[in-house]
């Protein structure tokens, strides 16, 4: 008689799944391991920094999560297809406008990208919702302004918009020129489903809860974002501790505070590859903003580090043209340097 058990999973595929879904927490437990091997009080100090921490942004945590869970059981994100009609000028605004206060994620931003493209929406407004929209969100807003200030929110805020707006501009000046003539990929569709947003908008349901599918997406929606937070910030509150632990205040006030424009040139380009998620990177910023960073290199970080992070830099290099790739990549960090040098002079004018 033939065996029709199926064989189970071998050690090295199931370690392989595991790491691939719960890498992030698997970081975090390895990272406190360690410490408890080779550094047993920085194990403990840096396990009751993070629950501690954790605690002290347990309310806007919540709240993050509510206005996230809204969008997506209201469909309010349907919104944002008003924003790609009219005037290449008016649409770089509006696009600007509509990536800084949009709900989506890096990876929901792609299919939607793709159609806007596909359907020929110009470049130029695409852009400047594609640089605005990973840099800031109701929930990221909601985050900065617990774990930085409401100020620097704000001046974040103001930052991705206008980001969005000086690359749409400077992309709708090349377009004249002859440039950006097909900027999708060969073999890239209509977008898919994310087409479905530009084409036929749904009709925002407000009250959403009298709904039973809408009620399941809302809790669906705020427990992974739970998930999702709760991990990249365990992770970053645990390494902050280890940060402020190990990196004396005098090496961060050497490279990164002062009043000149190296520490912003340097903020931005460590941006690029120290950034680890835009949720994570902000208690990273508090830390060393504490140890003497200057206001303007920690803005310079953050705006250079979200736009070129992995999700948002791989969205863009999955979709587009190399060279669509190249200007991005430009623009963004002449962006972050731009919004860093500018906030720097308006800390200290305040």
């Amino acid at each position: 008689m033939t065996d029709t058990t199926l064989p189970t999973p071998g050690l090295r595929s199931t370690l392989r799944h595991l790491w691939q879904d719960q890498r992030v927490w698997l970081a975090s437990a390895l990272i406190l391991a360690a410490l408890a091997v080779f550094d047993a009080p920085q194990a403990a100090d840096s396990a009751l920094f993070a629950g501690n921490a954790l605690l002290g942004t347990a309310p806007f945590l919540i709240l993050s999560i509510a206005i996230a869970a809204w969008a997506n059981a209201t469909g309010a994100d349907n919104l944002i297809a008003r924003a790609f009609t009219g005037a290449p000028i008016l649409m770089i605004g509006l696009g600007a406008l509509a990536g800084g206060i949009s709900p989506f994620c890096s990876c929901g931003v792609i299919p939607l990208i793709a159609a806007l493209l596909a359907m020929g929406v110009p470049l130029s407004a695409v852009m400047a919702f594609w640089l605005a929209s990973p840099i800031m969100d109701p929930s990221m807003f909601v985050l900065t302004a617990g774990v930085l200030d409401l100020e620097f929110a704000v001046a974040k805020t103001i930052a991705a918009i206008g980001l969005g707006v000086f690359g749409g501009t400077v992309v709708h000046l090349m377009m004249k020129g002859g440039a950006f003539a097909d900027p999708l990929r060969d073999g890239i569709g209509n977008g898919g489903c994310g087409g479905a947003k530009i084409r036929a908008p749904k009709p925002v349901v407000w009250r959403f809860w009298t709904d039973a599918d809408r009620r399941a997406k809302f809790g669906k929606t705020a427990l992974t974002t739970t998930l999702f937070l709760a991990k990249w910030l365990t992770l970053a509150f645990i390494l902050e501790s280890l940060m402020l632990a190990w990196i004396p205040a005098e090496t961060v006030s050497a490279a990164l505070g002062g009043e000149g424009l190296l520490p912003i040139v340097t903020a931005t380009l460590v941006g690029v590859p120290a950034y680890l998620n835009g949720y994570a990177a902000l208690p990273l910023v508090g830390g060393l903003i504490e140890q003497g960073m200057a206001p303007g290199a920690g803005m310079a970080f953050l705006v250079a580090g979200g736009v070129t992070s992995i999700p948002a830099a791989m969205a863009v290099w999955a979709l587009a043209r190399p060279q669509v790739f190249a200007v991005y990549i430009g623009l963004s960090l002449t962006g972050a340097f731009a919004s860093g040098l500018l906030f720097q002079l308006w800390t200290q004018m305040a």
